[in-house]
């Protein structure tokens, strides 16, 4: 019954968490992802954001996942990366705080408190107004958060029943350093298993506020909770680029070498912590926490060439095997996805590259009208199909990852759009194909054009090709995404689908050519303007999204 009732207090700390990290997210998501997106390489700023941002947002994992996004994405330097790491570590000292001051006090009057702010976000969280439920869920998760310690409290059994427990605690207290190095790998090992730093921290300061350990193994636990909390980064970048790579495990160089030095100056730190605060020991751990990662940062922030020297060995760049390199997702890391609302501008950059390659396959159909260059052109048309495929399967899996998150209604609108610009993506990489094959039926079938209807034919290309370079420029900034040229684009493919099919029709009651060249002639001018309508579906789909300025 007690492990079961500290599970439950766990499971409801937890849960707070995960509510007030996401309800921040949705309030200043935006601000701070565009805050990070305009980052340069700064260090003193890159550190003032990092910590400003997660102690925003009340999560330095999302923050960190967040900048391996950027770097994967190419939207952050890794010099960069690494000071707003280092900010993030400060700003993850906030979590601790918070609890040493309103978590864990005695009798009832905290959970008073936990009422009182339940109380406080009713009128935001059953508001019409969907920012106004975004601010009462932080305070929602707040109040959970303070009943969660006191679930924890109350499930802590009276360590006077059991003198062994004590016992064997006091004996794995008693191997000097050997003991502190016991409590820094178990402290990493259990917040790699939780996945949460913050909830690590709730049981190191519950253990202390209870007796259960001294000070100074307390601080050995906060040492391996420090490792610990860089799993996620390396997790959500265990399928990125390398420069992702790098900037997650300078995340684990950065808090080992901090945790080293600690090491060597544990004695007089632990001397120097419990002298400020002899009879709290919550409030002695917090002060450990924020110095440690103030300390580190400072020390740190100097060697950031060396950091990135060290991580060059450590992550080698192998060279892609053939055709390996445009199967594979260049933007988006497999992690965890666990910051929906941050996350967003990952998914931009693959499915502006979506539309990139799109366009590369469409310039490649000119080439089907040289006999020597057709087999070769044939084959990379099929293998841009094939990866239209792949990129669309990909892409539509991680944002309905995404949408099944707890998001705004802007975002949620946002991701709507971008899977419908994916599935459009992907019908145009359908219409080349078929486009391409059409010839290749056409040569098979010995079916020669005469030079008036390769000319209309090379007429609809060319503004097809028009309204692509308009969705294209779309593609790359949504926030100015052009209907209206979109729409003058179409407007133009379909005027010229008109003309052509009206000659057509004459030309077949005049009897001018063939069945054979009239099915294949109108067949290929109604594909290219069923490929238009599908580009004009994806600029029609960005219009819809709603993005605005900054977001």
């Amino acid at each position: 019954m007690i492990i079961l009732n500290f599970a439950g207090g766990l499971a409801v700390f937890l849960f707070a968490m995960k509510l007030m990290s996401e309800g921040l997210q949705k309030v200043a998501g935006q601000r701070m992802r565009a805050l990070l997106g305009k980052l340069t390489g700064n260090r003193l700023s890159g550190i003032l954001t990092g910590a400003g941002v997660t102690a925003t947002i009340q999560s330095s994992s999302a923050t960190t996942v967040m900048v391996v996004s950027f770097v994967n994405a190419g939207m952050l330097s890794l010099n960069g990366a690494v000071a707003v790491i280092m900010g993030a570590n400060i700003g993850t000292t906030m979590t601790a705080w918070i609890i040493s001051l309103l978590g864990l006090g005695e009798g009832g009057g905290q959970f008073s408190l936990a009422l009182l702010l339940a109380a406080l976000s009713l009128p935001f969280t059953f508001s019409k107004k969907e920012r106004l439920q975004a601010v009462g869920q932080p305070v929602m998760g707040l109040a959970l958060l303070l009943v969660g310690m006191d679930l924890l409290k109350g499930a802590m059994p009276d360590l006077g029943q059991y003198p062994q427990l004590l016992e064997w605690i006091a004996s794995l207290s008693g191997w000097g350093m050997g003991s502190v190095l016991l409590f820094v790998a178990i402290g990493t090992a259990l917040t790699c298993v939780m996945q949460s730093s913050s909830a690590m921290m709730a049981i190191t300061l519950l253990m202390c506020h209870q007796g259960l350990i001294e000070i100074d193994m307390a601080i050995a636990l906060v040492m391996g909770e420090n490792i610990g909390t860089t799993i996620t980064a390396n997790m959500a970048a265990m399928v990125a680029n390398a420069s992702a790579k790098k900037a997650a495990r300078a995340h684990l160089v950065f808090n080992v070498v901090g945790v080293t030095v600690s090491l060597l100056l544990f004695y007089p730190i632990t001397r120097l912590i419990q002298g400020v605060f002899p009879a709290n020991a919550p409030m002695a751990v917090s002060l450990f926490h924020t110095m440690f990662n103030v300390c580190n940062t400072l020390l740190q922030v100097w060697f950031i060439p060396q950091i990135l020297w060290i991580v060059d060995h450590l992550v080698k760049e192998e060279p892609a095997a053939e055709g390996e390199k445009e199967y594979s997702l260049t933007y988006i890391s497999r992690g965890p996805i666990d910051t929906a609302e941050l996350n967003l501008q990952s998914a931009k950059k693959e499915i502006e590259l979506f539309g990139q390659r799109v366009a590369e396959m469409y310039a490649k159909l000119p080439g089907l009208r040289d006999e020597k260059e057709f087999d070769t052109t044939m084959q990379q048309i099929e293998q841009g199909e094939q990866l239209t495929d792949r990129m669309e399967m990909e892409l539509t899996g991680y944002l309905t990852a995404v949408a099944g998150g707890n998001l705004s209604g802007h975002t949620t609108e946002r991701v709507s759009a971008m899977l419908r610009v994916v599935d459009n993506l992907e019908s145009i990489g359908d219409c080349i194909l078929q486009i391409a094959l059409t010839r290749k039926n056409k040569r098979a079938d010995a079916v020669h054009f005469s030079d008036h209807l390769n000319d209309n034919l090379a007429e609809m290309s060319a503004l097809v090709e028009g309204a692509m370079d308009v969705m294209e420029n779309n593609l790359h900034d949504y926030n100015h995404a052009d209907l209206t040229a979109a729409t003058e684009a179409e407007e133009r493919v379909n005027a010229c689908r008109d003309r052509l099919r009206s000659e057509h029709l004459e030309a077949l009651r005049t009897q001018r050519y063939g069945y054979a060249i009239g099915n294949a002639y109108s067949t290929l001018y109604a594909q290219y303007e069923k490929l238009a309508d599908h580009i004009i579906n994806v600029s029609e789909a960005l219009c819809g999204g709603k993005w605005g300025e900054g977001n």
